[in-house]
């Protein structure tokens, strides 16, 4: 059986495969792929952080429907979501229905949520606004 190493190089050996068992599930994209999809008119975002954050700035054509209503808007009658949120409701089977946060790990709760309702193209943008900021701000 193979051993953890000890000490630091353990912790960080332990923090490591955490997080790729996190990961693991989750089909993620990449900001070069955000990219390409947004040009290509491929995707559709979903900015799962608060509404006062999503006010500071989002990625443009973002919808914000933040984490804690998120369960709840996906399960919602087409009519009412329109209604609520503006917008045509995400089908079962919208490819490339991406989420985010602020630094990732809403974004992956969203993703795994979408997915256990059936969102089979729901994917988390693992660079999250951060980095979509930093590169694209």
């Amino acid at each position: 059986m193979l051993q953890a190493p000890r000490g630091r190089a353990g912790a960080a050996f332990l923090q490591l495969a955490i997080a790729a068992r996190t990961m693991a599930g989750a089909p993620a994209v990449s900001l070069p792929e955000l990219r390409s999809l947004l040009a290509l008119g491929r995707a559709r975002l979903i900015d799962v952080r608060s509404r006062e954050e999503a006010a500071a700035g989002t990625i443009p054509g973002a919808l914000n429907i933040p984490v804690s209503e998120l369960e709840s808007a996906l399960q919602m009658e087409p009519a009412a979501f329109q209604a609520l949120y503006s917008t045509q409701k995400p089908k079962l089977e919208d490819e490339n229905l991406i989420f985010f946060c602020q630094m990732g790990k809403r974004g992956l709760q969203a993703t795994q949520l979408a997915q256990g309702l059936g969102y089979t193209g729901a994917r988390n943008y693992t660079g999250a606004y951060r980095e979509w900021l930093q590169q694209e701000g």
